[in-house]
């Protein structure tokens, strides 16, 4: 079974599929992840994106690898684990830019293909319930308020990267959550949109534990109608 969790920036996506594949023993995938180490590789061998020739020479040589150590799952690229440094400011704002484009994003579609085949998983990310798995048994989009996400984002990355995050304010990083919203929602290529027959939770007021629980009971009431 493939259960998708899509949803913006600070939703809780991460939180809550963890949570969600722990409980029922299902594989967790961090597509964000993903696309973010990527951006980490890109940004640190200065490549020009926008050259498709460049682009694709860097897709080419591009290593990527996940771990699990102590049941946690850590991302290397090049053989450096990079699971702290691309949860960075500077990849969070490169990100998008590089998940926009139809050459990385064909390449990442095919490994979470690949990695989806015979396995009961859960996937997070923006467009799993609409391209990467149009026929997923379970789908779920969260939304939440833009200033609720934009003080859990602040919260956590003052805590997980205090000197990068000293200069950084409420107000700006709501304001870049609602810069990539937009860019994110009006993207030609895969945009963050809610698939048709997914089931929408708004995380805004509820704790992780009751989403998850809200899940699980769509999840089996899906089951009782199959």
């Amino acid at each position: 079974m493939i259960i998708t969790i899509d949803g913006p920036i600070a939703t809780g996506k991460s939180t809550i599929a963890k949570n969600l594949a722990r409980q029922i023993g299902y594989i967790y995938f961090d597509t964000g992840a993903m696309y973010r180490c990527m951006a980490y590789s890109a940004l640190k061998n200065n490549v020009d994106v926008e050259m498709e020739e460049t682009l694709q020479a860097f897709l080419k040589d591009y290593k990527f690898d996940i771990k699990i150590k102590r049941g946690e799952r850590f991302y290397f690229v090049e053989d450096e684990d990079v699971t702290t440094a691309i949860r960075g400011e500077a990849v969070t704002s490169f990100v998008s830019k590089i998940a926009a484009l139809p050459s990385v994003r064909d390449k990442l579609v095919v490994l979470q293909r690949e990695w989806a085949v015979g396995v009961n998983a859960v996937f997070e990310g923006r467009d799993l319930g609409t391209v990467v798995f149009p026929d997923a048994n379970v789908k779920i989009f969260l939304k939440g308020n833009p200033e609720v996400r934009a003080k859990r984002r602040y919260e956590e990355l003052l805590v997980r990267f205090p000197e990068e995050s000293k200069d950084l304010t409420p107000q700006k990083v709501l304001d870049d959550i609602n810069k990539r919203d937009t860019f994110d929602m009006m993207r030609k290529v895969s945009p963050l949109c809610k698939a048709p027959d997914a089931f929408e939770i708004d995380t805004s007021n509820l704790t992780v534990d009751e989403i998850v629980f809200k899940i699980l009971e769509y999840k089996d009431t899906i089951k009782t109608k199959k």
